[in-house]
């Protein structure tokens, strides 16, 4: 197979990781974020363009602490006063790239920095890049003055962040007394690991400390694998037109011209920092990619906990659907006056057929009965699948609480989550007589082909299909004492004289089929339920294959620059 051009191939990359699904609030989720950010930002405002075109002007972006002196240096190198040195700070104000009149095209345009409009007038504008053109500056090289990188100004250090990356080449500038502080070690050691060509100014260095100062800032270098840096050493003197010394800015200025005049150099600086950059993608992009394994592990643990939360409710939905206790308080008192207790007690030893007569006379005579039978049932039901399902929405939601991702999923929703939804209860109200009305359909399905017995259930379907919704909760072992002897008693009373008339395997069949039914209705119920924490996850969860597709990615890029060396 064909590798694709190398920047067809870090297209693809870049695309990938800009699509990096980061949508749970994880431990590492800010620090991936900025991560594939800052990959995005490269691969647009340097890597394309400059394999687009690589014998663009070179950029050398200045940047350094508050205070390094930054902008009096460029002025200095320049003998030009091309950018305003700040005397607040923090200073807040737009970069400045300073060119030759004759690359003005090339930085005029979106090729370089496409996201930060140009503007050629005084003034500050934060997140804008101001383009200024000298004759001071020879053609083939452009200046940067950046923001400080450790701005206090979030905005100006994520700025600073980004003209750095899209650098051919860094002149760092730091000052005698700060050269060893944190920040500017970080800036450092990402150059070292991408590989940047790399200046180091010296600034505002004692005359009498510049032996001791410079030799320790070399050896740090050194030290941190920056040997190869070239360091330049300013000197504190005092400002003639707020221009540094002749002396002090020689060196780097000479430097930089060299670079300007030297085709051969400039290349070599160029495919430097471009092979560092390119290389550095691997471990960048791999760390986005544990990132998101991080979002599907997180993911997935917030899925178990709802499912386990709802199959616990399912299972205590059908414990108490076989339990008995639904056969307690109105649905037992209904029970009893549907089939007449204490007559059927003192009939227990009877034989069958007289019971069937019974039997028969309760389900004709009396069809309020049966209507308010299955009234209770169906209130006792609906109330069994409302507490269970508010108690898993309540789990769910505790548990998610405690879980990476979870908190943040429930920010603004937890009291709607913590129970069931609004709708729930109509919802449930409609399964259940739904369900009512399916065991009434079993019951004339069953009689219909039964001759003898056809007039019995024409007298009272809605009778026998009760008898059928008792003997599906009759299950003795939620009762006990009176409970027992009434609701299990007279349902087996029930239960045979429909044996009588159906068949004893036909009446299990219904029981059997009237539970399956009843079961699924509640599955569905709690399902239904449960898709409200579902929805959540679908819209912030990666997708299965998220993090594959980025190492996929990195691996394209691998082959497309193997094709290209």
């Amino acid at each position: 197979m064909t590798a694709p051009p190398l920047t067809d191939a870090l297209q693809e990359l870049r695309d990938a990781v800009a699509a990096a699904p980061l949508g749970l609030v994880t431990p590492s989720r800010d620090t991936t974020s900025r991560t594939a950010r800052a990959v995005v930002d490269q691969v647009d405002d340097y890597l394309l363009p400059r394999l687009r075109d690589l014998d663009a002007p070179l950029l050398a972006v200045v940047g350094g602490s508050t205070g390094a002196g930054k902008s009096t240096l460029v002025n200095s190198v320049l003998g030009a006063r091309v950018t305003a040195p700040g005397v607040l700070r923090p200073t807040t104000r737009s970069p400045v790239l300073v060119c030759s009149p004759v690359d003005r095209a090339a930085f005029s345009g979106d090729r370089v920095l496409p996201g930060l409009a140009r503007t050629t007038g005084e003034g500050d504008v934060t997140g804008g890049l101001r383009l200024v053109t000298t004759e001071a500056l020879p053609p083939g090289l452009a200046l940067v003055d950046a923001p400080d990188v450790d701005s206090v100004v979030e905005a100006n250090r994520d700025l600073a962040g980004q003209l750095l990356s899209a650098a051919d080449l860094w002149v760092f500038v730091t000052t005698a007394a700060r050269y060893a502080d944190a920040v500017p070690w970080d800036l450092l050691r990402t150059a070292q690991e991408r590989g940047t060509a790399l200046a180091v100014v010296l600034d505002r260095t004692p005359p009498e400390a510049v032996t001791e100062v410079a030799a320790d800032l070399a050896a740090m270098l050194q030290r941190g694998g920056l040997g190869s840096a070239r360091l330049f050493v300013v000197e504190e003197r005092p400002l003639t037109d707020g221009f540094l010394p002749e002396a002090q800015v020689a060196p780097l200025r000479d430097w930089l011209r060299g670079l300007a005049a030297d085709q051969e150099q400039r290349a070599a600086v160029v495919r430097q920092t471009l092979a560092g950059a390119l290389e550095s993608l691997d471990g960048r992009v791999a760390a986005v990619a544990a990132g998101v394994d991080e979002q599907a592990a997180a993911a997935n643990a917030l899925r178990s906990a709802a499912d386990a939360a709802y199959d616990g409710a399912r299972d205590a939905v059908s414990e108490g659907v076989s339990n008995g206790s639904l056969l307690r308080g109105e649905v037992l008192a209904r029970w009893q006056d549907f089939v007449g207790t204490g007559e059927w007690m003192r009939s227990l030893q009877t034989q069958v057929g007289r019971l069937r007569d019974r039997l028969a006379a309760a389900l004709t005579g009396r069809p309020t009965s049966s209507d308010s039978l299955q009234g209770a049932l169906e209130s006792g039901v609906e109330t069994l699948l409302r507490a269970e399902a508010d108690r898993a929405a309540d789990r769910t939601v505790t548990a998610w609480r405690s879980l990476p991702g979870g908190p943040g999923l429930l920010t603004g929703r937890e009291e709607e989550l913590s129970g069931v939804s609004p709708d729930f209860a109509p919802v449930a109200a409609e399964e259940v007589r739904d369900w009512q009305g399916y065991v009434l359909d079993l019951v004339r399905e069953e009689g219909a082909g039964k001759r003898s017995q056809a007039r019995l259930l024409s007298w009272g379907v809605n009778g026998a299909g009760a008898v059928v919704m008792v003997a599906v909760f009759a299950s003795t072992a939620g009762l006990s004492g009176a409970e027992l002897a009434i609701a299990g008693g007279t349902t087996a009373v029930g239960q045979r004289v429909l044996e009588a008339v159906f068949g004893d395997a036909a009446v299990r069949a219904l029981a059997t089929r009237a539970r399956a039914d009843l079961d699924a209705r509640a599955d569905r119920l709690l399902r239904w339920e449960e898709d409200r924490f579902e929805d959540l996850l679908t819209h912030a969860a990666p997708a299965d294959d998220a993090a594959d597709r980025l190492r996929a990615a990195v691996a394209t890029l691998a082959a497309a620059r193997g094709a290209a060396a």
